[in-house]
């Protein structure tokens, strides 16, 4: 079985068929997922869903986009969202300076960030991370969080294989999915190639980043084993040595999933 470790089921591109697709995953080879919040507004669905299936956990947190959300009052309440039982990461979580130039929105987005990371810390739980066009700031960030003893992965790798090796040696995990399929997808390649299979985790972002040859189209977890065999062809083993061994990682990392 597949181990999806990042969904975003709420999404409302699945309002017309949400509940056949989930209820065909576990036939169709995936299962546990994690369904990951970005925002306040996503926590309440999020959490839904995991009531609703007993194979599918929650991560929440808010995105560094969505920030504008985030006060003393909804992080009081967000924090008591998250002591849930199902609840089993704090995420996705990190920086975005893609869309937020301007000097002062890239430092809340940072306050919020290692309040939330503090979060995990205090709850004993791992961590999800966003991180696009800000790798020096997620560096620096993450190695604070890794003295402080936090877990996690970096979702949607994107920056160079050096820098994986180096969220690597400090025990973070690098979140693969439908971008390493693409012909454009050098350095992801590169990095899969790069680091160990044991420090790898499957993951769709669906609705986004459908793989080749559903590139363009709206993604979900059944086009995960696009993915392995991409990963299974750069590292030369077998589809089911990365199925299996992904699997273990994920376990590994979110060790409230129960199997």
């Amino acid at each position: 079985m597949i181990f999806e470790t990042h969904a975003h089921y709420n999404d409302s591109k699945y309002d017309m068929d949400r509940e056949a697709l989930l209820l065909d995953l576990p036939k169709s080879g995936v299962s546990p997922v994690i369904n990951v919040g970005d925002s306040i507004g996503s926590t309440e669905p999020v959490l839904a869903l995991t009531e609703k299936y007993p194979y599918i956990y929650a991560a929440l947190g808010v995105h560094p986009s969505e920030i504008s959300g985030l006060n003393e009052e909804t992080f009081a309440w967000l924090s008591e969202q998250m002591k849930q039982d199902k609840v089993v990461a704090v995420g996705e979580i990190g920086l975005d300076y893609y869309w937020d130039k301007e000097p002062d929105v890239q430092e809340k987005q940072r306050y919020w960030f290692r309040r939330q990371l503090a979060l995990a810390k205090e709850l004993s739980l791992p961590v999800i991370i966003h991180a696009r066009d800000a790798a020096e700031d997620t560096m620096t960030i993450m190695r604070e969080a890794y003295a402080d003893g936090i877990e996690g992965v970096i979702h949607c790798y994107s920056y160079s294989p050096e820098m994986a090796q180096e969220f690597v040696r400090m025990g973070y995990y690098i979140g693969v999915g439908g971008v390493v399929t693409f012909k454009n997808a050098k350095k992801l390649v590169r990095t899969v190639e790069e680091i160990p299979l044991t420090s790898i985790l499957l993951e769709t972002d669906c609705p986004y980043m459908a793989p080749e040859p559903h590139r363009g189209t709206r993604n979900d977890s059944r086009n995960i084993p696009y993915v392995i065999a991409k990963i299974a062809e750069i590292k030369s083993v077998a589809p089911e040595a990365v199925e299996e061994t992904t699997r273990e990682n994920a376990f590994r990392l979110f060790s409230k999933v129960r199997g």
